[in-house]
């Protein structure tokens, strides 16, 4: 893993001293994604910088920005292509020559040889860019689910490009202006959706996507890879089923086992994190650490069934508790997003990355095992309010009633505010239903927080973008993952899980997101996937032999922090002084704000 940078212009970077100062500063930026080393290169119209997180070939032939033999071609990437190898010698067949073991020489050389469609033939996580001198192009590539990131932007003449958004920021003349649209999706959603961000005029780059720069700087974007729609799948037998799917899992996860460096495995008390052990296990003898983060809170804490994982396999275990105290890291997350994020399993997370980068570089984890086998407990509900669209329009009308009456908005019980959202809900369409569920702050929340101005220019409904990942007739449960695949996937849990792991320089690898796999997992039918209100069925009956039965049929927890008691105790002061005394000092005039209040109640 490593972080890149660069521009492009077309009057040319300027004096190239200057240049190289410029791209150091941006690549400084990023440079907690690749403590190995940094280097930059300059051009007349292009200049590529790039950090180093080494790998796969630790020598300095692996070096980036690296170059082809002609020097016509220049690239800096950030990831791992696991299929590497078997790319390499089908191009030495070809006879291709070369100087490293990297894998990336080998996508430099697999665009001499195809060009842009080498992204067809890489399994892996990237995120890279490539000058083509031969034709003044650059081109611009981001994997197909997302897990790497890549943001760019316009400044005039001139195209600015980096991981992650503070690179971009340390370009001179480079304005940080509020995106208010994306401020109002992150309201939203607890994150800012792809491919805006928090500052006008800076993108995301959109997953499977590739976007070319030509010589007289027009640019056109392309997808280059989509998962198939969700369709009402062909039964066949389950026995079948699970046995594809294990074979395919720990294919997977072999390949995720290539390194040159230490590696190690995530591990929670859950079944996805559970199933990527028991597979790099059963495909390889060598010795298997993992690492686990736990609360003082009984509620929140997974230790003991991760502890169940790592004793049937005699793993090399490390645990790391979370306290209250571990918020003080909200400085530090702020920085290193770059941008609002809401998903308070950010802080976990970074603390889990910390841990185990002091014995690993790199980390096998369990994420997407949700989104593939319908896991999460919303989609039981999308299936439940699908039977309840066929309830005369006068019983919905009551119960949606009923669930406004109910006293769960504030609840203490979290089984009660679901019931009372799942109620109140009933007289919307399955879309704008599962919208909500996902929501944070509502349209009328929004409108009373927003003044006139800001609500005439944001009058737009932000769950319209939801709308084209719903399209057909498969059941809702299934369409409802494939929306969050697009959108949550890649713009929640992957942002959280690179920005916490690239803050401490540790390379995470997710087996259940390998494309194969998952096209595989898209073909099982929803009715296999969710059997009798239990999530992730096929995944736990392929998995039995293999996990201890207490793990199999625990409910699921969730990655999640217990927020709302550290706010209604060892942190309330701080909470409070946050949310009243800091609005109170900017807006002396308001004579009182009772949100803080609210919120701690």
């Amino acid at each position: 893993m490593c972080g890149i940078v660069g521009v492009w212009s077309s009057g040319g970077v300027g004096n190239r001293g200057s240049a190289e100062h410029n791209l150091a500063v941006m690549a400084g930026a990023v440079a907690h994604r690749g403590p190995d080393g940094q280097g930059v290169w300059v051009d007349e119209t292009i200049g590529l910088g790039h950090a180093r997180l080494a790998v796969i070939d630790l020598t300095d032939a692996a070096a980036q920005p690296m170059a082809d033999a002609s020097s016509e071609l220049h690239i800096v990437y950030n990831g791992e292509i696991y299929n590497h190898r078997e790319l390499r010698a089908e191009l030495i067949g070809l006879g291709h020559r070369f100087k490293s073991q990297s894998d990336t020489e080998v996508l430099i050389e697999g665009y001499k040889r195809w060009g842009l469609n080498v992204l067809q033939r890489l399994n892996g996580m990237f995120a890279f860019a490539l000058w083509d001198s031969r034709t003044a192009k650059l081109v611009l590539a981001r994997d197909r689910v997302g897990k790497k990131p890549l943001y760019y932007a316009r400044l005039g003449d001139t195209l600015l490009f980096a991981s992650e958004i503070k690179g971009i920021l340390n370009w001179p003349g480079m304005k940080r202006s509020a995106n208010l649209a994306a401020i109002h999706q992150y309201l939203t959603y607890q994150y800012v959706p792809a491919p805006m961000t928090a500052f006008e005029g800076i993108h995301k780059l959109p997953p499977a996507s590739v976007m070319v720069l030509e010589a007289d700087g027009s640019q056109h974007m392309e997808t280059y890879w989509s998962l198939a729609r969700p369709e009402k799948s062909l039964a066949r037998p389950v026995g079948e089923i699970e046995a594809e799917l294990r074979d395919r899992f720990d294919a997977a996860v072999k390949r995720r086992l290539i390194s040159d460096v230490p590696l190690g495995a995530f591990l929670s008390g859950g079944i996805d994190s559970a199933s990527v052990v028991a597979s790099m296990a059963h495909v390889s003898s060598d010795p298997i650490k993992t690492f686990t983060i736990g609360f003082e809170e009984p509620a929140f804490d997974e230790r003991r069934y991760a502890k169940l994982v790592s004793d049937r396999y005699g793993t090399e275990h490390h645990e790391f508790v979370v306290s209250p105290d571990a918020i003080s890291v909200l400085p530090k997350l702020v920085w290193h997003y770059g941008e609002p994020f809401a998903d308070s399993s950010a802080i976990p997370t970074y603390y889990l990355s910390e841990l185990t980068r002091r014995h690993v570089t790199v980390a096998l984890n369990g994420d997407g095992g949700d989104e593939n086998f319908l896991g999460y407990p919303r989609y039981v509900g999308a299936w439940l309010g699908s039977w309840m669209n066929r309830l005369p329009g006068s019983v919905r009308r009551a119960l949606g009633a009923a669930g406004s009456a109910m006293p769960g908005e504030t609840s203490h019980i979290r089984i009660l505010r679901y019931l009372r959202r799942f109620l109140m809900e009933a007289n919307e369409d399955d879309v704008r239903r599962y919208g909500k569920w996902i929501t944070f702050f509502s349209a009328a929340q929004k409108s009373e927080l927003y003044g006139d101005a800001m609500r005439d220019q944001l009058g737009d409904d932000p769950l319209s973008g939801l709308d084209g990942w719903f399209e057909g007739d498969a059941p809702i449960a299934s369409r409802a993952a494939f929306a969050d695949i697009h959108s949550y996937l890649p713009d929640d849990l992957l942002v959280k899980v690179d920005v916490a792991s690239m803050a401490h320089g540790l390379e995470a690898r997710s087996p259940f997101l390998d494309h194969e796999f998952m096209e595989f997992a898209a073909t099982i039918p929803a009715d296999v996937k969710m059997r009798r209100w239990q999530t992730k069925a096929i995944l736990k009956s392929a998995m039995a032999d293999r996990l201890p039965q207490e793990l199999l049929h625990r409910p699921k927890m969730g990655f999640g922090v217990p927020i709302e008691r550290w706010l209604r105790g060892e942190l309330r002061d701080m909470a409070y002084d946050v949310l009243v005394n800091g609005l109170e000092k900017s807006l002396p005039n308001v004579p009182q704000i009772r949100f803080g209040d609210i919120c701690l109640t």
